[in-house]
């Protein structure tokens, strides 16, 4: 059974006018709510939590950070795209572009429910280890996981996201076998991996940065094509023997369909101008973010390109919902 009840629909287009007639004037006339699909601590719930302050400032308005996790995303996604009170977001991350092939009845559409505002940062991904596992260095990893195929457990911020896809494509560049442990969020993964529970993580570097800041847990290695400024110590995949290899997370913000333009610029200004705030960018930078800040055409772009390349990798994959 859905986990949606199936009374939940999109608004009317009648219901939206109210609102699009009174954006004309003053907005926001309210607090605002940024709804996060994921658990907090994550990569997506610590970079909204770094800007929303600035934010909020730059329009007058509280933005309150809601975590609204379940169904891989979607249901965070459902409350949004069904919103008409002017006044709610969605801060979204690859489920976006993954869910329309992972769950194809969705009471929703992707392409046609939300308004691409602006890929606000990159999440690079990265190995962490637990302390006591043996490796040292990304190759002595793969010796073990050769050493003892299916055996060791790697965790990830849930079935479908951009750490299971590129845990997939490493471990094929790799040619090892591991357990894909799913996770609702990389920051419960990252707790497992400091418990000891699991071997290993293939998430972001925001959500592992604090088991491994903590003696936990030590990074092995990440998944941009450079090092990244963060953790310099810290060498590339691509570097430890898989030229070439990439692989990160992002965070973007939408507004539902049919937002005027004038609230969307808005928001698009108020998100810009956080981050180009000295003390956030350094705070992006450190918790292990790339900030972006595209414009909404190109995030636009960015999205519908997005989901064309994940579709074909989650069939391939056969990758489902637990």
């Amino acid at each position: 059974m859905s986990v949606f009840s199936r009374r939940a629909t999109l608004a009317a287009p009648a219901l939206l006018l109210p609102f699009a007639a009174r954006a004309q004037g003053a907005w926001p006339t309210r607090s605002i709510r940024l709804v996060v699909p994921f658990s907090a601590g994550g990569a997506a719930d610590s970079s909204a939590r770094v800007l929303t302050g600035r934010m909020g400032e730059k329009l007058g308005q509280v933005i309150a950070v809601e975590n609204r996790t379940g169904a891989s995303g979607s249901l965070g996604g459902l409350e949004v795209a069904r919103a008409t009170d002017g006044h709610t977001f969605l801060w979204d991350a690859s489920s976006h572009i993954v869910n329309p092939t992972l769950l194809p009845n969705l009471p929703f559409d992707y392409a046609t429910a939300f308004t691409p505002i602006s890929l606000v940062v990159l999440f690079p991904s990265a190995v962490a280890v637990k302390n006591d596992f043996p490796a040292r260095t990304l190759a002595e990893f793969v010796a073990a996981a050769k050493a003892r195929p299916g055996a060791i457990t790697v965790g990830t911020q849930g079935n479908a996201t951009a750490g299971h896809l590129g845990l997939l494509a490493f471990a094929k560049v790799a040619g090892i076998e591991v357990i894909h442990v799913p996770y609702r969020g990389g920051a419960a993964a990252a707790q497992d991996l400091a418990s000891g529970a699991i071997d290993a993580v293939f998430t972001t570097l925001v959500s592992a940065g604090p088991v491994v800041d903590s003696g936990r847990a030590r990074f092995l290695a990440v998944g941009t094509t450079e090092r990244v400024e963060s953790r310099p110590q810290v060498p590339t995949i691509a570097e430890s023997g898989y030229p070439g290899f990439e692989s990160n997370e992002w965070a973007g913000l939408f507004a539902p369909s049919r937002t005027p333009e004038a609230v969307v610029a808005r928001m698009y200004d108020a998100l810009t101008d956080a981050i180009a705030v000295p003390a956030n960018r350094q705070r992006l930078i450190q918790i292990g973010c790339v900030p972006v800040a595209s414009r909404p055409a190109e995030f636009a772009r960015f999205v519908t390109e997005g989901r064309a390349a994940m579709a074909t990798l989650v069939r391939e994959a056969n990758i489902r919902v637990d």
